[in-house]
């Protein structure tokens, strides 16, 4: 199954029929078994944005296995997100204090308190995208990576690890 064979239950949840509750249990998602956190953010929240559908579409979605992982801060600072969504993350960078505050005044405390943001983002190794590439790239949660290098490059507290779900084959 792929992002793209998904389009008659995005069409159901953006008319408002179908909570998340009743998104992840439809018989189309059954096979995915995937963490409800994975599943909100990736296709519940995203899986019909047209630029998130144009850089994962094709995905085989019953080939991904989600760990939750703590990943070194310095490795989110070149990690790239989807082609469509490029330059993204450095904008969010370019003012992280500001991006951190718009979440809402617990996201900015979080920050500031923990050095590290309150829900994981979602990476996948990018193997699933081009068997010939390595490494990770941020699947969801572009504001809250480029906050984190935007912290960094201005010598914000960030902790040293950050946990984040991590789709692999």
């Amino acid at each position: 199954m792929h992002l793209n064979d998904l389009g008659p239950l995005m069409v159901r949840r953006q008319d408002g029929r179908l909570s998340f509750d009743r998104f992840r249990a439809d018989p189309a998602l059954a096979a995915v078994q995937w963490p409800d956190d994975v599943l909100k953010d990736f296709l519940f929240d995203h899986g019909d944005h047209g630029p998130f559908v144009d850089d994962y579409g094709h995905l085989d979605l019953s080939a991904i296995t989600w760990t939750l992982d703590a990943i070194p801060a310095a490795d989110f600072h070149t990690m790239p997100t989807g082609e469509s969504e490029a330059g993204l993350i450095e904008h969010f960078a370019q003012n992280p204090v500001y991006w951190a505050s718009v979440k809402g005044p617990e996201v900015d405390r979080h920050w500031e308190d923990h050095g590290t943001w309150r829900r994981a983002p979602l990476l996948i190794d990018r193997r699933l995208l081009n068997p010939s590439d390595s490494g990770l790239q941020v699947l969801e949660g572009r504001t809250r990576v480029g906050v984190l290098r935007g912290r960094l490059r201005e010598q914000l507290h960030v902790a040293p690890e950050h946990q984040a779900w991590v789709g692999r084959p």
